[in-house]
């Protein structure tokens, strides 16, 4: 089953959702075009802590690249 969802064809979007078999909140940012662009690893008991995580990557933007 697909989670590509055609929201706004100029923006990023991140969407939230209850992953069946655990019931836990998970995110996924979705590129423009509908790909998938990044994924939560961490899977959070409360929608807030989803959001919070969300947030926390947005701010993340100046962070400084680093190779190993």
């Amino acid at each position: 089953m697909s989670r590509e969802v055609q929201v706004d064809n100029e923006q990023y979007y991140f969407l939230i959702y209850r992953e069946p078999n655990s019931n836990l909140w998970r995110w996924t940012l979705y590129s423009p075009l509908g790909r998938m662009a990044a994924q939560s690893v961490e899977k959070y008991y409360n929608k807030q802590d989803c959001l919070a995580a969300i947030d926390a990557v947005k701010a993340s933007g100046s962070a400084p690249v680093r190779e190993r």
